[in-house]
């Protein structure tokens, strides 16, 4: 089994019945008209309610188009699935850019060459990919500049790194906005924007 190594161990799934529950019971403040940013944040927590497994294993997929069954996945997924919805196919974006310039992009696997089946699943990749495509914005310690549809990038205290989706939805008492991420137990809605460094901030639409 080949591991992916860029995302936090898997952790113990939840139930896809109060993934439900949770999803239907949000408090939602959208920002923006945007129909591309509605519908990949749509997507981003559609994602809660049945993506309630974590596997980092090497998998041959199709191309373009290429997924896991829908209930199993990482952190990385949770962003190539919400960008799908709106036509986004960041399996094809990565593989051609890579296959362009695979010296542009971190070499942390001892590959050689571009591998459709595992480069978009890496936060290193994407991150790497947002950057060259110009969708970088400034990284702040203020939640209130992170929108939603941004994505964000972290290193975690272990120095592995991770990748979420900013929401619409807002925090019980607070004006921050919650992110969708897979971290180890399935794709979860939670208030952990500033929980570690913040080492990348992408806004696809600006």
């Amino acid at each position: 089994m080949i591991l992916m190594t860029s995302a936090c161990a898997p952790g113990v799934s939840g139930s896809r019945a109060s993934a439900k529950r949770a999803a239907e019971n949000l408090t939602r403040k959208p920002i923006s008209n945007s129909p591309q940013i509605k519908r990949t944040v749509d997507s981003a927590i559609d994602q809660t309610q049945y993506t309630t497994e974590y596997d980092p294993a090497y998998a041959r997929l199709e191309y373009p188009g290429g997924d896991l069954p829908r209930e199993r996945g990482v952190c990385a997924d949770v962003i190539v699935r919400a960008l799908r919805s709106v036509g986004v196919d960041l399996q094809k974006e990565i593989h051609e850019d890579m296959a362009q310039h695979f010296a542009a992009y971190p070499n942390k696997w001892g590959a050689r060459k571009p591998d459709s089946n595992i480069d978009h699943r890496r936060v290193p990749n994407l991150m790497t990919f947002f950057e060259r495509t110009g969708k970088s914005v400034a990284i702040t310690k203020k939640p209130a500049d992170y929108l939603p549809g941004d994505i964000v990038s972290w290193e975690l205290d272990n120095h592995l790194l991770h990748i979420g989706l900013v929401t619409d939805v807002v925090a019980d008492g607070t004006p921050n906005y919650l992110v969708v991420h897979n971290i180890g137990a399935g794709a979860k809605i939670e208030d952990v924007l500033m929980a570690w460094k913040i080492i990348g901030h992408y806004r696809m639409w600006k």
